[in-house]
């Protein structure tokens, strides 16, 4: 692995660990590779992500081989309806005393208290569990009997969700989903890459990646990305992006008027922002341009868009709406 120092961390260091970093996921990972960039947007913005797909492919062991490429704390929760939000947070605990006269309180921390927590089918919990991660994902902190304890950055929460038409799952509250950074839709492979998975998991060697990043050499990452200057029609772009996702906006297209009920929110601009600054880098370009912005778009604003009714009835894909909000928002330099 190589040490990169916080002080010499710029342009050339990043591309390089980051294309370590993509090299030893697909290692692991067979095809995929939109979500495994759109993850690792995430992970060096700081923020979390939210995976959806049917079971059995691929989630849980692409979120593991990140953590394996990066040399992080890891936790695995796996959710379920019969869980409390104690077995997430931690709990205080009574303990004897040294000299076994009385008892003593001491904070257990739960698995939240990690750097990469994987919540593996977070949807299939019941919102009071779901929204135990909450305080954690927006403000870095937990609360247990009224004390505070701060989690150790970086802490990113990278979730797996089944579809919500599949029984026994539970539709995660618009505020919680807001604190997803992207949504990242996992598709069922084609024929040559199931073959490909085939090949890898049924013989007697399976890969493993190798840890090329440390958790110093994520954050100085990301504070690159966050210090990348922005030309001002870029980032107007975005929020007329994000203001066209509005069915009362002059600037939303038909589509919008017709099937959201609600836009996405201001959070929605900083993912695009922040999304297309880190995907330029990645694609070693030292200014964002109006196709990254393009490029991040579906994950950033899927999950913040709120059909109406007849969106709903008709199946509307919000993937659409965006396709159609990207079209009609002008491009001016």
């Amino acid at each position: 692995m190589t040490e990169t120092p916080a002080e010499t961390m710029d342009f050339e260091a990043f591309s390089t660990i980051a294309r370590n970093i993509e090299a030893e996921v697909r290692r692991v990972i067979v095809g995929q590779d939109d979500v495994v960039r759109a993850v690792l947007i995430c992970i060096l913005a700081g923020r979390h992500a939210l995976l959806e797909g049917v079971p059995g492919l691929g989630k849980t062991m692409l979120i593991r081989t990140m953590a394996d490429a990066l040399d992080l704390k890891f936790s695995r929760i796996q959710f379920t309806p019969d869980m409390q939000p104690a077995d997430i947070t931690g709990t205080d605990i009574l303990e004897e005393s040294e000299d076994g006269r009385s008892k003593v309180r001491r904070f257990q921390p739960g698995p939240v208290f990690a750097n990469l927590v994987l919540a593996d089918e977070i949807n299939r919990a019941t919102p009071k569990t779901q929204s135990a991660l909450l305080e954690a994902m927006a403000e870095k902190t937990v609360t247990v009997a009224n004390r505070t304890y701060k989690l150790e950055p970086p802490f990113f929460v990278l979730a797996t969700q089944t579809p919500l038409e599949m029984e026994g799952t539970y539709p995660l509250p618009e505020a919680q989903l807001d604190r997803f950074m992207f949504k990242v839709n996992v598709n069922f492979p084609t024929v040559p890459e199931l073959v490909d998975i085939l090949d890898r998991t049924t013989g007697s060697d399976m890969p493993a990646a190798r840890k090329v990043a440390n958790a110093e050499q994520v954050m100085q990452m990301g504070r690159l990305a966050l210090a990348m200057p922005l030309a001002t029609h870029v980032t107007e772009y975005a929020a007329r992006v994000v203001v066209a996702t509005h069915p009362e906006q002059p600037e939303a297209p038909e589509m919008v008027r017709q099937f959201v009920r609600y836009g996405a929110s201001p959070r929605g601009a900083q993912a695009l922002i922040l999304g297309a600054k880190i995907n330029a880098l990645l694609d070693g370009e030292p200014n964002v341009r109006f196709k990254d912005i393009d490029a991040v778009a579906p994950a950033a604003l899927r999950h913040r868009l709120l059909l109406n009714f007849e969106g709903l009835a008709e199946g509307i894909n919000p993937d659409d709406i965006i396709r159609d909000v990207l079209q009609s928002v002008v491009k001016t330099a």
